[in-house]
């Protein structure tokens, strides 16, 4: 067995034949006795010309590789005890794929429609013709994530195995390279599949269902969480709660406040999400007039600069992108972002947002603990005000914005809503348009034609993470006011994308199989 590090051009680096040719060179070995090949490692190093592909390449001479995976143990639960999952998003999903290596029966609450259902009300949304409370971008079967892009890229690495989240992603269907790319992404067009097949796992499994349901009251019995009501009256019972729900369902704090369990105010970012040309992006990064060329991904950026004591950074790239409309009831306007598998939309946006640390909300201390809500609420509120009808959302020009002054027209764009010219420099509140006024000054300094009349902000980006955190024991994963209630995920706080809200549901589900058998 060998690994070797190699470098190719883009276009070789897309051919197997060379990738193989070039690293038993590397390895000093003759291309007859390498048996197979894996890639462990794929980036793309744009920082200097001639740009390059590194890659890290495992080599079998004289014997087969490894396996590439480890053997998932899903045992057939059908008659095993159950244990309550409320959300069938990401953690949720993880926290029940795990539930059956335990032995547990996962039964799966979602306040949502199963994925093929909700396509139907995300199509209604995206036509402008209507707003589903419980059936849209952050609503229903998968989450968030499956209708907002898919990117599995974390730095959560401490939390647990990363690799077993892309594993059993790609047994589910997405593409290997999510194994072995720097930034791995699936692709909101390859998602639901996915999600359907992992819906086919657990059901084939012994694990049950229950759409369109959601969770109005916890059942406690002698102090223990072991089920919950809905809002249609139905009681679901188990052992045990894992609470899976994201970050904007707002219901389920209200609803844990009323049992006076603990919630804490907690950090979050709100900005806008800006969109360019991709072409502009490709030559920008790839520091060329040609753009990206045939064999190059749609580039990228991450920026971030403090100003004023506060963060300003980009959330969410999506390179060959559209802009989504992500709110979750009448009367607010919120967007979001996401790419198809092949990143092909002609234009790159990116969420672009100011940290709100708890002692910037003075003002809304009458909130207590949903503070930070009643500031995400008001801004989005006032977002659809300085809108248009419905789902169609305010934007502006990033230079008008920065030089204080009203757009009287907009470029092409990818929301298919619609915009409307807004002065966004005016209504948006002044901790957040001071500092994105000195971000976007800043990024246009260090990304040269960034700053450009063709590149816009739409409003507002609002849902990067929970404003509030669920208590939890940080051992024993539990609520410490409700044993049996394991919060986790984005929407209890421990979590910010679908990797790591993956790999903490999977330790809700290990954490509840300890309490039960202690």
């Amino acid at each position: 067995m060998r690994e070797v590090e190699i470098s190719l051009n883009p276009e070789d680096a897309s051919v197997p034949k060379q990738i193989r040719k070039k690293a038993c060179q590397v390895a000093g070995v003759s291309a007859n006795l390498v048996t197979e090949f894996r890639i462990l490692r794929r980036s793309v190093d744009a920082r200097r010309r001639p740009i390059v592909v590194k890659m890290i390449v495992s080599l079998a001479v004289d014997e087969p590789l490894e396996p590439a995976f480890q053997n998932y143990d899903w045992k057939n639960v059908s008659s095993a005890p159950p244990v309550i999952v409320v959300g069938a998003g990401p953690a949720g999903l993880f926290a029940s794929l795990r539930l059956l290596e335990l032995g547990y029966k996962p039964v799966i609450v979602e306040r949502g429609k199963n994925v093929s259902e909700r396509k139907k009300d995300i199509a209604i949304l995206n036509r402008n013709q209507g707003l589903n409370p419980d059936s849209n971008y952050c609503f229903g079967e998968g989450g968030a994530g499956t209708f907002s892009d898919g990117k599995l890229y974390t730095r959560s690495k401490k939390r647990g195995d990363v690799r077993r989240v892309l594993e059993i992603l790609h047994l589910h269907g997405a593409d290997e390279s999510i194994l072995y790319d720097s930034h791995p992404h699936i692709g909101t067009d390859r998602l639901p599949a996915i999600i359907t097949s992992i819906r086919e796992t657990l059901t084939n499994h012994g694990a049950e269902f229950f759409f369109e349901s959601r969770a109005e009251d916890l059942i406690i019995q002698n102090g223990i969480a072991k089920g919950i009501i809905t809002a249609k009256g139905e009681k679901i019972a188990g052992l045990g709660v894992i609470l899976a729900t994201g970050h904007s369902a707002i219901e389920v704090y209200r609803m844990l406040e009323r049992n006076k369990l603990q919630l804490k105010l907690k950090g979050f970012a709100m900005g806008v999400r800006i969109e360019h040309p991709q072409m502009l992006i490709d030559q920008i990064q790839y520091h060329s007039k040609d753009g990206r060329g045939k064999y190059l991904p749609a580039a990228e950026y991450a920026l971030v600069k403090n100003v004023n004591g506060r963060g300003v950074y980009s959330f969410c790239m999506c390179p060959g992108g559209i802009i989504v409309p992500s709110a979750t009831s009448d009367f607010e306007s919120v967007v979001n972002g996401m790419s198809n598998s092949l990143r092909n939309s002609p234009f790159a946006n990116s969420g672009l947002v100011v940290e709100i640390r708890p002692e910037d909300l003075a003002s809304y201390s009458e909130h207590g603990e949903f503070a930070g809500i009643a500031f995400q609420e008001e801004l989005e509120k006032l977002a659809y005000r300085y809108g248009g009808q419905g789902q169609i959302a305010p934007a502006q020009r990033l230079i008008d914005f920065t030089d204080g002054k009203n757009s009287t027209s907009l470029p092409n764009h990818s929301y298919n809503p619609g915009l409307v010219c807004s002065p966004m420099h005016e209504w948006l509140p002044e901790t957040i348009s001071t500092r994105l006024r000195e971000g976007l000054r800043f990024f246009g300094r260090r990304m040269k034609g960034f700053m450009t009349y063709e590149a816009i902000m739409a409003g507002v980006e609002s849902r990067t993470s929970s404003p509030i955190r669920i208590v939890r024991d940080p051992e024993h994963g539990f609520h410490p006011d409700l044993p049996g209630l394991f919060p986790c995920g984005e929407g209890a706080g421990y979590a910010g994308g679908i990797v790591s809200s993956a790999m903490d549901g999977d330790f809700a589900a290990s954490s509840i199989s300890r309490f039960l058998s202690s």
